[in-house]
Order: structure tokens, then sequence, then C-alpha cells
């Protein structure tokens, strides 16, 4: 990330001339052109024209130079035309602007017609390896998709988003990526809780970027609606744009049943990074579900720190708890099964090509997670005959029961020096505990390192330190340290996201002059909203 600095203005024209965009998603798919921003339901379309609010001070804060140098595009010559087009004030070639229309299911129930509610694309843009992305502006204004919202977004809930987005993608897990985020100028009113206690915050856009933004509930409108030409349209842009080596012509039956297991695929294996770093996404609705096993929108999000499977960061969900960290894997299974349903009339309403397929994710998805529980202990392959399932079940349980960090145990385990006794290893985790251990857990604790050591001597080589290093981040974007760059920033003071943005890019290095962003929780970030509990306005 970047703070906005000033160079000689003669350059800053080439930024306009250089940006053009193209428009495949309008010019390919069933759309409408021409009716304004009113909220309303829309039918037989996928995508709705609509046009930015421009805001009245735009003001460019951060940006991430490697997505702009991937890109072509070179904020830095002039930061207040790059804030101009980033949010939407100033029309960019070639671009139409528009929101897409998808439906979903919220917490288990049919919402029926969702779609972009705060959310304007502006268009497409080839980066330097031939890559296509869409740019996206969040928080550009009211859409017709917005129902009762107001189209908004505020700096709080738009550091987040810019943060965590490009923390995932260097901790190497599938992702939407940020490109620039802005102040507005605007004054927003935002109810967080949902408890009647509303205060004005600070306006602001994020531009995202990604090579599609279309959604599970992208398809489930079209079905609900039984706009099956469309369903079928859409089907045949997303293989051919984005799944090429399964086309050979016209799209077929075994064309889209190959499709459907690949995006499962991807599904499963982006659920097992998200468990993997403790990263719990706190509102998996098919609306927010990539038809590329992305992840896609941050909204409630946070990482484990106390190792509890039924931890959710969402006000909304602590309740029924449907999106807990434990229960993620079973929910994208679910959420597979209702985009089953939604494409089903692709197979002439025939189900046992899409029952084939998934009746491969949970075998799938268990041996994906035994092995991302061997490599973040090291071992060189997960192997049943060499007792590996036990060994870590054993694990796991105490995880389960003594509850310690999630980040800094693994952490600690993988730092540790390959001599250690299993007594000195167990020492050195206490400082991962919030409570400390009792005499059991750490009797129980020593005897599991001490099998543990031992499998790790019997592989026989000199790679398990790194493999744990290179599966076990030492940093992660907590609540809290997230809070404390949008505390800075809404005083004015943008150098706290700049560094947290710049130690989230190195999260599996020592970096030591970044320790205090790499141990336990601080206590009063317990008692703070936006720490432990946040909601969908958050």
């Amino acid at each position: 990330m970047k703070t906005p600095t000033t160079t000689d203005p003669a350059v800053a024209a080439t930024l306009l001339n250089k940006l053009r965009l193209n428009q495949t998603f309008t010019s390919a798919l069933d759309g409408e052109r021409g009716t304004g921003n009113m909220a309303r339901q829309v039918a037989n379309a996928m995508w709705s024209e609509v046009a930015p609010t421009p805001p009245r001070e735009p003001r460019l804060i951060a940006w991430v130079p490697e997505m702009a140098q991937l890109l072509g595009i070179d904020i830095a010559s002039d930061p207040e035309l790059a804030a101009s087009i980033f949010t939407g004030a100033q029309p960019v070639n070639g671009s139409l602007p528009y929101a897409m229309r998808y439906g979903g299911h919220q917490f288990g129930n049919w919402a029926g017609q969702l779609g972009d509610g705060r959310a304007i694309a502006l268009g497409e843009l080839q980066d330097t390896n031939k890559q296509t992305w869409t740019l996206q502006l969040k928080g550009a204004g009211p859409t017709p998709y917005s129902r009762q919202g107001d189209g908004y977004a505020v700096l709080r809930s738009s550091v987040r988003e810019y943060l965590c987005s490009e923390a995932m993608f260097h901790l190497g897990i599938p992702t939407t990526r940020s490109l620039t985020l802005c102040l507005t100028g605007e004054d927003i009113e935002r109810d967080v809780f949902y408890n009647g206690n509303v205060e004005t915050e600070q306006g602001a856009i994020l531009c995202r970027a990604a090579e599609s933004f279309v959604r599970f509930g992208s398809f489930e409108i079209h079905a609900a609606h039984r706009e099956d030409d469309q369903l079928k349209q859409l089907a045949d842009y997303v293989i051919t744009r984005h799944y090429p080596h399964l086309v050979s012509g016209k799209p077929s039956i075994d064309t889209y049943q190959q499709w459907f297991n690949e995006l499962l695929e991807r599904t499963a294996h982006l659920v097992a990074h998200w468990q993997r770093v403790g990263f719990v996404h706190a509102v998996m609705n098919t609306d927010n579900m990539s038809i590329l096993g992305q992840t896609i929108d941050y909204g409630p999000y946070g990482w484990l720190e106390e190792y509890d499977l039924r931890w959710t960061p969402n006000f909304v969900d602590l309740q029924g708890r449907r999106y807990s960290y434990g229960n993620q894997p079973r929910i994208a299974l679910w959420n597979l099964y209702r985009l089953a349903n939604a494409i089903l009339p692709l197979f002439d309403d025939n189900t046992e090509p899409l029952e084939d397929v998934l009746s491969r994710y949970e075998p799938l998805y268990e041996n994906l997670w035994n092995d991302t529980r061997a490599a973040k202990t090291g071992l060189k392959a997960y192997d049943v005959d060499r007792g590996d399932k036990t060994l870590l079940d054993d694990l796991w349980d105490f995880l389960e029961h003594g509850s310690p960090d999630y980040t800094l145990f693994f952490r600690t385990l993988s730092d540790a020096p390959a001599d250690d006794t299993p007594q000195a290893l167990a020492e050195a985790l206490q400082a991962a505990f919030y409570n400390a251990p009792d005499h059991e857990q750490k009797a129980s604790l020593v005897d599991w390192l001490g099998r543990w050591k031992k499998r790790i001597e019997a592989d026989g080589d000199q790679q398990a330190q790194a493999r744990m290093q290179c599966s076990n981040p030492k940093y992660v974007l907590r609540n809290y340290i997230a809070l404390q760059a949008i505390d800075a920033a809404e005083n004015g003071d943008f150098s706290v996201l700049e560094e947290v943005s710049n130690v989230m890019r190195k999260p599996y290095d020592d970096q030591p002059q970044h320790a205090n962003y790499a141990g336990l929780r601080p206590d009063w970030a317990t008692q703070r909203p936006g720490c432990t509990m946040l909601t969908c306005s958050s």
C-alpha cells in the first residue's frame, strides 16, 4: 500500500488517457440500459446500467502498488485524478457502469432478489499477463438493488475489506483484490448493531478487482424466476470465459458437469485454506460464494484467537452460529447443493450428474483437511498406516479443550528448535494460551509432543520446520489490528493503515520489528465493538 504523493502535473494526464475499459460482460449477457438507479425488481436481466453518485470531495488515501502495476495504471502520477476516476466522479473511457443482479439464500432462507446494492462495476481491464479483471466501486451510491440501503460505504468497513483482501492474497488464499481506497467527503449515517444507535461516519469508496464477481446467487435468481434462457447464457459465458479448458465447441451437459465438478473442487480447496489459517468468513450466504472459488465480500470476518469451533464474529449469527468456524466446510456443501438446484435446467432436470459431483465433496474435503493438518504439523505426507489419524485427531481434540490461540500455537510450534525436548516445547507453547492449561492438559500436551517428535524423526528429512512455517502464518489480520488502522484513519492518520498493509504482505516471515502484531489479543480488544463482534455493517 502507498500513501499518496503528488508529482509533476504535466505527467498526470497520462492516467486517464491510458485507462480504457472493455465491456465483455455487458456485451455478452442480457441486461437493461437507461433505467436509472431507483430500487426495483428486475426481470430477465443479469445487469442494470447505473451511474455512480459523484462524491463531494474525493481523496485518495491508499492504494496497492502491485495491483496498479499489474493493471498498468499509473496512480502515483496524479492522486487527485485517480481519486476522481476510482470514485466514479470522472467517467472512464469505454466504461458502462453497471450493477449485477443476483439472488441468494441468506442464513439458510431464500431472500429473493439481492444484487449489487452498493457496488458498481466500471468495466474490464486486461493486465500485463493478459488476464482480465473487472474493476468495481464499492460504496459509489444507490443501484436498482439497494433495497432499503443507501448504496454508500463508510471508512471503517472499507478499510477492513481493503486490508483483508490483500492479507488473504499474501496468505496464498484465492480472493478478490483491492486497488484503491478513497474518502468521499460525505457524512454517512450507520446503525452498526441495529439497535437504534445511529452515528455519523466518513464516507469511503473501495475500488476492488476480480476476475469475476459472478456468484452462486447469480444463477439462483434466474432459476427462481424460470429465466432458463438467461441461466444458460450466464453458464455458457462463465465457462467460456473463466473455464476455457473445458470448452471444445458448444457447451454440453458433459461440459456443465465438468464445470460444476471443478467449481466444487475449488470451493473445497478454498474452505480448507480458510480453516488452515483460522479465517471465519461469517456470512457464507450463497450470494457471497464466488463462481471461481475465491473469497468474496468481506463483511463481519474474523480470525480465530482462542480455538473454538463454534466461534463466529457475526453478531447476527450468535444464536444459530450457522457460519461459525467449524461449520464452514459443511455450509460450503450446502451452498453447492443450492447451486446444483439452480442449474438443474442445464441438465434437462436430470439430477444424476449433479448428484455424482456432490457426492465427491465430503471425501475430497476430508483428504484436503488431512493434508492440511499434516502440513501444519510438518509431516511429509498424511499416512493412516503410520498412525497419523490418531496423532492429528488427538492434537485437534487438545486444541478444542485447551483453547490456545490458533495462530500463535502453530507458529510457536513451527519455530521451535528441532532438538527441544517435549517438556521444553510445552513450556514454549504456554505463551499461546489466554488461560494457562491445567496440570492434566500440560501432561497431555507433553505426551502428544513426544509422539509427534518421533513421527517427525521417522520421516527422515530436514524440511519439517520449513513446511510448517509455510503453512502457519505468523501474522494474520486480527480484528483488533484492523481496528487500530481504522481508529487512526478516522483521525486522519493513514500511517497505521500503511504499516499494517506492509506487515500483512509477508505473513510467513518473522519481521521482528513488527512483533507487536504477532502476539496474543490484548485485553482491551475483548471490550471493543469491531474486535470480537461485528455485523454486516461493520
